[in-house]
Formats: structure tokens, sequence, C-alpha cells
């Protein structure tokens, strides 16, 4: 910063000699001089006052060989830094549990996957390094609304099958995925209920098509997500409209969908059919998020069958964004299918979200008012 001063002083020196001897006076030059060198201090007291602020902004050093994941801002091997993530429909109905490496996932979505069966929920769940899971699922059907999702991510959507309602969607160039092509456990349950993505499957789903292992050209152009440092966490109790939040209960009747949160891990841990929901595949630790963000949602019903898609389309819908034992109202938007969604505080900014793992719910307008957020 001193260098570029000294250059700026001597450019200033210069301009006011060359102006002095036009004018050939040397009152005039001794004028110009002093005003000159009268600048000086000021001039370095900016380049010092610059130079404070970019220390302060320092440049994090990532640890060698490590990246801060785009989907959890956790640090990972920088080798899955171009790696697309996939997006896995993974069966919610009782008869599907346990749940196999949802506690390895990075993002978990649920909604309702029909307005029959006590409206029964599925999840998506966002994955970026799933060469590392030993198992995951069980692996069911997909819906329209996950490939107006998963887009978003760039994500691959890996399911099996689903109704001739997706046919439309899958002709879209920015959709890719995988059906029915993971492996089958025998778990002594209806056939159904027995496929998952082991190791080695999707390297065969890469080698045998010609999707894309890494990003391509409907990749993300900015941050999905705005990240916190973990030196300096969100505090929601400072914005406005908070309120505490140890308790989300949320209006889905065949499941009952609660998240408790854990003071002592700073985590909401989830729970359904009334027990905790836990992973065999990861020593049967309990499902747990960071983050917590709930949209508020209309859908349309597709035919008498159930089958339905969410509005996922729009702007200026509410919601909650809940971390650390607070929530705050929140509005959201969404243009595309491969645009992101966006979620915004109450004074019409971006929100700005803590470092780990978030759960993400829709939950129809119409029960909306049976949310308990407490």
């Amino acid at each position: 910063m001193k260098k570029h001063v000294k250059w700026l002083l001597l450019a200033l020196s210069l301009v006011c000699i060359t102006g002095a001897a036009g004018c050939g006076g040397k009152e005039d030059e001794q004028a110009a001089t002093s005003e000159t060198f009268s600048t000086e201090d000021e001039i370095l007291a900016e380049g010092t006052e610059e130079t404070e602020e970019e220390a302060e902004v320092e440049e994090e050093v990532a640890p060698e060989g490590m990246y801060r994941s785009e989907l959890t801002n956790e640090w990972i091997s920088e080798d899955l830094k171009n790696q697309r993530p996939l997006a896995v429909m993974v069966d919610n109905e009782k008869t599907a549990l346990p749940h196999y490496g949802l506690t390895q996932a990075d993002i978990v979505y649920e909604m309702m996957n029909s307005t029959k069966n006590g409206q029964i929920t599925r999840f998506m769940v966002m994955v970026k390094d799933y060469d590392s899971i030993d198992q995951l699922g069980s692996i069911r059907s997909v819906r329209p609304t996950n490939f107006m999702i998963a887009p978003e991510w760039n994500a691959i959507v890996c399911h099996d099958g689903g109704p001739f309602y997706i046919n439309s969607f899958l002709q879209n160039p920015y959709v890719d995925h995988f059906s029915g092509t993971f492996s089958r456990v025998n778990n002594g349950k209806p056939r159904e209920f027995t496929e998952y993505m082991l190791p080695g499957d999707m390297d065969k789903n890469f080698k045998n098509s010609s999707v894309d292992r890494e990003y391509n050209e409907y990749a993300p152009t900015e941050p999905h997500f705005e990240f916190a440092s973990e030196s300096n966490p969100v505090d929601l109790s400072t914005e406005a409209g908070s309120s505490s939040c140890t308790l989300v209960d949320l209006p889905f009747p065949h499941n009952n969908s609660e998240l408790n949160y854990d003071e002592a891990s700073g985590t909401y841990l989830y729970s359904e059919y009334g027990s905790a929901h836990l992973d065999p595949g990861n020593g049967n630790k309990q499902l747990a998020f960071k983050n917590v963000i709930l949209q508020k949602m209309s859908y349309n019903e597709l035919d008498s069958n159930g089958y339905m898609v969410w509005n996922c389309l729009a702007t200026g819908m509410d919601g909650y964004y809940i971390t650390n034992g607070q929530a705050i109202p929140i509005t959201w938007s969404k243009v595309s299918d491969t645009d992101r969604t966006i979620y915004y505080d109450m004074t019409g900014d971006e929100i700005t979200i803590n470092t780990g793992k978030t759960y993400i719910a829709f939950v129809a307008d119409e029960v909306w008012d049976q949310l308990v957020v407490e």
C-alpha cells in the first residue's frame, strides 16, 4: 500500500510542478508543492485504514487437500469439489425403517408424497460424498416435484421409477437420473423395500451412461446458501421476529415428524412414528440437523390416486429458519427449476445459515396453522 502512495505523491508533485512552470510563477509553484505535501498524511492514513480493513477479512486457509462443501460448509476432500451431488429418493413408510445412511447425508428434504395414505411423506436425500456411505436407502419412486428441486443443485436424481407424470420432466436437458439401477438387499421385506445404494453402484451407473459425474453446463453459478463463519455463528435472537425454538412438530399425520433441540450438540434431533430416527449404517446415530428450514407451499392434486405436485416455483411465500434454539419467520422464492430457492429474513435480506446439515420441509398451506414451532 505504501509503495502505491509514494507513486501517487510523485505523480501529484509532477502535476503541480508542471502546472506551476506553465504559469511561470514561483509563488504558484511553492503553493502547489505545499498543497501536494499537505495531503501526504491524509493519503498515508487512508492507505493504512484500507490495509487494516483488508487484514480483518483475511482469506481462510484451508487444511491441506480440503475445501468447504457447498452443501454444508464443512471441510471435505478437495477431490469431491467438482463432483455433482446425488438426490436420492428414500421411502418413508414405516415398513421401510430403519433407514440406512441418512445421518451421512448433507441435506434432507421431507415432503408429502401422496394425498392418500394419511398424506405419507418421502425423503429426498442430498449427498455429496456418496462413495463413503456403505448403504443408503431404501430407494423408492420419484415425483415431478423432485425434478424441479434437484436441478437447482445440478444433482443427479436416484430413484426406482415413478408415475407417468414424470415423463415430461425427464425430457428437460438439465435433468439427469438413474432409475432401478441399484442393489437389492435381502432384508426379509417385500421387494419394494429392498433396493439400496451400495458401494460400486454409482461407478457402474456412470460407466453405463453418458451422465456427467462432475458439474456440467447447468451447474449453479452462485453459492446456494450464504454461510456464517464457524467462528461467528448465526445468532437469531437479535433478528426481527425471533423466538426461542426447542420443538418443531410438523403436521404430517402419517409419520408425525418431530425435531427436538439438543443443546449439548446444538442440533435438532429427528424423530418419527413416535421414536428417534436411528441409522444402523452409522452406529445407530440419531438423524440430526444444524439448520431447519420450513417452507409453506401449495400443491395440486393430479388425480384421484393421490399423485400430486408441489408449487415450488413461487415468490414471497412464508417460512421459518431455525438454528441454535431460535427461530425467525422468513419468506422464500424460486423462479425456475434450475434457479436456487432463496430464503429472506423480514428485512428482505438473504438469510445466513450455520455450518452443518440442513433439514428442509414442505408444509402444505392448508395445514400451516397446525405447525408447532416453540
